[in-house]
């Protein structure tokens, strides 16, 4: 009932704007984040847990793990990942916890990069190598198939004839776009709550210590054969199985293959810690470098810059 509640509200959204098309597209895309944003800011303000992410963070590993974790504990269904709220409604101990990219809260609350929406809340903010992040984003991006959303973000007709290089400068998509979204929740940190960063490199180097380290921080009981458990099932070749397989949901998009075949287009695609060496020249890794070095918060450790930073 509520995952027909939720594909209804977003058929709502989508004829809304529809109905709008004869404005210009800027304003429709501005409608549609309005709404997005609506339903974000609610949603957060209810939540116990809000867990932010820019994109290609390891956020659906995050899902998962937890995800297996309240099924073990609480004997939950197996074919369904964890939402805000749906395992608080078949069992009231696990906590609603609300994924976010924050794309759309301000559009909502016009806060700009204030986070005050999420002052008061317990927020895991899942960071990761900038770098990582935005080759990661680009398979992704060149693989967009919804119209509206190819041309929000800015899709050509032919994506792949893009260079990786001039999507990673580009000021709206690349690079400078994720640097932004770090800083800003970096200057708003000391206002939040209760805030714990989590690292994608330190989940990928020691996953059970980070997943007990989460449980912790939301103060959640555990034993350690269940957090081994949620560990193994989440493992790279495992959530890559599941993924091609369709496995949650019947076919939930939050773990869903939009081409089985394509290992450059799956969810789960490397997770490789610095991977992004791998496509760009020793003069554009310098560049890359340098310009992340230059404009890069260093608490979050991805510069050299944080080497001189005291111990947390």
């Amino acid at each position: 009932m509520a995952k027909e509640n939720k594909r209804l509200r977003k058929k709502k959204r989508e004829v809304l704007v529809s109905l709008f098309f004869f404005l210009p597209f800027h304003h429709r895309l501005a409608l549609d984040n309005w709404l997005r944003g609506r339903k974000e800011a609610r949603e957060i303000r209810q939540a116990d847990v809000v867990i932010v992410s820019p994109p290609k963070c390891g956020r659906t590993w995050v899902r998962v793990l937890l995800s297996r974790f309240f099924q073990i504990c609480h004997g939950l269904p197996d074919d369904r990942l964890l939402g805000f709220d749906n395992y608080h409604r078949l069992c009231p101990a696990v906590p609603k916890i609300r994924f976010t990219h924050d794309k759309y809260v301000s559009d909502y609350t016009g806060e700009g990069d204030t986070k005050r929406t999420f002052y008061d809340k317990k927020v895991i903010l899942l960071v990761r190598d900038p770098r990582d992040v935005v080759v990661s984003n680009y398979f992704q991006w060149i693989i967009t198939i919804n119209p509206f959303k190819k041309k929000a973000r800015r899709v050509p007709d032919d994506p792949k004839s893009v260079p990786l290089y001039d999507f990673f400068l580009d000021p709206e998509l690349g690079v400078r776009k994720t640097i932004r979204f770090l800083n800003a929740w970096e200057s708003e940190l000391p206002k939040t709550k209760d805030c714990l960063i989590v690292r994608y490199e330190d989940l990928k180097a020691d996953t059970e210590a980070v997943l007990k380290r989460m449980l912790s921080f939301m103060a959640l009981a555990y034993s350690e054969e269940q957090v081994r458990a949620a560990v193994d099932y989440a493992s790279f070749e495992n959530m890559r199985a599941l993924e091609k397989s369709n496995t949650f949901d019947s076919g939930s998009r939050r773990l869903a293959a939009k081409n089985p075949d394509d290992a450059s287009a799956l969810k789960v695609r490397r997770g490789k810690v610095g991977g992004y060496r791998d496509y760009f020249s020793n003069e554009e890794i310098a560049h890359i470098d340098g310009l992340v070095e230059a404009q890069l918060s260093p608490i979050y450790g991805y510069t050299r810059r944080s080497h001189d930073l005291p111990a947390a």
